[in-house]
């Protein structure tokens, strides 16, 4: 629960720097994180990978978060 946690906002506070915005604080990143984790799944899934360690929780989070910023960032 707490590993899933500190992923959560170090995928989000990756995120956001990739995506060259401002962090949004430690809630907004594990939000973000979380969110990003379920979309990077959801992708990886599609695509047939299987991810079974952290590092692989870690990159569908940011992956998913990347796309999210992405899709949010288009919209302006």
């Amino acid at each position: 629960m707490i590993g899933s946690l500190i992923i959560g906002i170090l995928a989000g506070y990756i995120a956001s720097h990739i995506q060259k915005g401002k962090s949004s604080g430690c809630l907004g990143n594990l939000f973000l994180g979380i969110i990003g984790g379920v979309v990077g799944n959801l992708l990886f899934s599609f695509a047939h990978f299987t991810i079974n360690d952290t590092i692989g929780e870690l990159l569908s989070s940011i992956i998913g978060a990347v796309v999210i910023l992405w899709l949010f960032s288009t919209r302006r």
